[in-house]
């Protein structure tokens, strides 16, 4: 990487910006691991312009977290944490799920189709980092059926909490079990059944809940 003015300076400062949050979400960068601004400017052969940007960006969206004499570190993820992430989520998704079954056509239940196939395949074949990429994929694929551009901008920002929060509490087993829901989920937007594809979201997100806190405790 070279770090250049204007346009192309942004373009940087998002390019290191995503390759951090990347690494975070996926667990290279493990909660309490400190981030030093000039080892990662190293590391990136950036200077320390937009890395500083994307560390100031992370901060806000709760990925990094400053400490007294520590600096910038990983921000933990533990049980609280999840348990305001899932209050949110539970009524969003619900709502998003109940907007799809109004709005989606015929083309965007075709896209949820194949993320689920593909969910599927991954899942059987034990490929847990696929699974969890392809299981935020079918949520973030609802909510763009559910035609609402403030529910997007409204979501968005939870996406990478949502990829992080599979990422530490998905395991092998728990792969099929939730295809199996998102196929439930998939029947009611495509029956045009929003009532249904509420609940069904909703006690989705419950049971992810449920075994997000079990394992996030042990």
């Amino acid at each position: 990487m070279t770090d250049t003015p204007g346009d192309a300076h942004q373009s940087l400062a998002d390019l290191v910006y995503l390759r951090l949050r990347e690494r975070i979400i996926e667990g290279e960068y493990p909660s309490g691991q400190r981030l030093v601004e000039r080892e990662l400017a190293d590391g990136m052969g950036v200077s320390r312009i937009p890395v500083r940007e994307a560390m100031q960006r992370l901060e806000r969206e709760g990925f990094l977290t400053v400490q007294a004499r520590r600096g910038a570190v990983v921000a933990d993820f533990g049980p609280a944490d999840a348990e305001h992430f899932f209050a949110v989520r539970e009524s969003l998704e619900a709502l998003a799920a109940s907007l799809a079954a109004q709005h989606a056509t015929a083309a965007g239940v075709r896209d949820l189709e194949r993320i689920l196939v593909r969910t599927r395949k991954a899942a059987e074949a034990g490929r847990l980092r696929e699974t969890v990429s392809l299981n935020a994929d079918f949520h973030r694929e609802i909510v763009t059926l559910s035609g609402n551009p403030l529910l997007r901008d409204m979501m968005a920002p939870l996406d990478g909490r949502l990829r992080r929060l599979f990422r530490l509490t998905t395991d092998a087993d728990s792969g099929l079990p939730m295809c199996t829901e998102h196929q439930q989920l998939l029947d009611a937007i495509k029956a045009r059944d929003p009532e249904t594809a509420a609940t069904l979201a909703r006690q989705h997100v419950a049971g992810t809940r449920a075994f997000a806190l079990r394992t996030l405790g042990d």
